[in-house]
């Protein structure tokens, strides 16, 4: 149970780092867009490399904090019965959730998109736009990056789970307990 405590603390390490990093692309993509907004009105110009970037600034930024948000609980969830279960239901559902919805999920995102990425790197795939950003295919290699994130933080919420069933959830610090959600304290 101490490996799955440690996996839990380290997966769990790592989406929170590259969400402290990647969060501040949010701050870039205001700025860039503010930008490209006071050069169209106020300059009557436009540079499309820049209209293009503020848009993958998003992508990246949003592919790239969903284990984060994960990890803050920060999802989609039907509240009105999960928040009232007990932590072992709680736990049930998270780990139902993990191995047959989202794990599976994460198969199916990086089977179908690696090919195409994979082509993508091949031809070092541009912006279809005439002036585009270049490295289109460094924008797509964040939707393998969102697989991982992803699928490393839910195989968190399935140990963080099974040592919950287990009775062994004092193992992980009291920000990574079931009590320590949005909403419970």
């Amino acid at each position: 149970m101490q490996a799955l405590a440690a996996l839990v603390k380290t997966i769990s390490a790592i989406n929170w780092l590259v969400g402290q990093v990647l969060s501040w692309l949010a701050l870039a993509c205001v700025l860039v867009c503010f930008t490209v907004v006071v050069q169209r009105y106020f300059f009557h110009t436009s540079i499309l490399w820049m209209q293009d970037l503020y848009v993958w600034l998003s992508g990246a930024m949003f592919t790239g904090v969903a284990g984060f948000a994960l990890l803050r609980q920060d999802h989609v969830r039907v509240d009105i019965f999960y928040r009232p279960a007990s932590l072992r239901r709680k736990a049930i559902a998270d780990l139902i959730g993990v191995v047959f919805f989202l794990i599976p999920f994460m198969v199916v995102v990086w089977t179908y998109a690696f090919p195409a990425i994979r082509r993508s790197w091949g031809f070092y795939e541009a912006s279809s736009n005439i002036g585009g950003m270049p490295g289109l295919f460094i924008l797509k290699t964040f939707i393998l990056v969102f697989a991982i994130l992803v699928g490393l933080q839910g195989i968190a919420m399935a140990a963080r789970s099974i040592l919950v069933l287990g009775g062994q959830e004092e193992l992980l610090p009291a920000q990574m307990r079931y009590a320590a959600e949005k909403g419970h304290g």
